[in-house]
């Protein structure tokens, strides 16, 4: 009979603690630059990393973000890309970019230098948590670099 006892006290406290680990939670999203692509006209295709930091799936309905390539103002990247990225997961989309000139030549210079390149996107991002109808905006400022892909001409990752 102890036994049954605490058999059942041992799968309500484990209920317990799985029911407290549920909690719906909304954190900031972050955006990275997965991949950065000169094309042969000179403008950038940008391989756009969206990260969801929640508990719930979000849908990402719109990014505008000021990129700086070296502390030199690249210009916005826009995008509605309109993707559910699930709990704590991550996603990429497309986005075209005509550089500005200082951040172009920063590019390659690096490219031709074969070194790595600090960038920074600074805006907003755009989600709609799951089972939610209203969005909510979120102020991102996300920095980090960039390094030239061995064997990819014009391909800094």
């Amino acid at each position: 009979m102890k036994s049954i006892l605490k058999l059942s006290l041992a799968a309500a406290a484990l209920l317990l603690l799985a029911s407290c680990g549920s909690a719906r939670r909304v954190s900031p999203p972050s955006t990275a630059i997965q991949q950065l692509t000169v094309q042969a006209n000179g403008d950038w295709a940008l391989d756009l990393r969206l990260h969801n930091f929640s508990s719930v799936s979000m849908r990402f309905d719109s990014v505008r973000l000021e990129m700086s390539m070296d502390e030199h103002v690249a210009g916005t990247l826009q995008a509605t890309p309109a993707i559910s990225i699930g709990p704590t997961s991550a996603d990429v989309v497309r986005v075209t970019l005509k550089p500005e000139g200082m951040a172009r030549i920063a590019v390659a210079d690096a490219l031709a230098s074969r070194r790595s390149l600090a960038y920074r996107l600074k805006g907003t991002v755009t989600v709609t948590p799951a089972e939610e109808t209203k969005p909510r905006e979120f102020e991102v400022d996300d920095r980090s670099s960039l390094n030239p892909a061995p064997g990819l001409d014009g391909v800094l990752r």
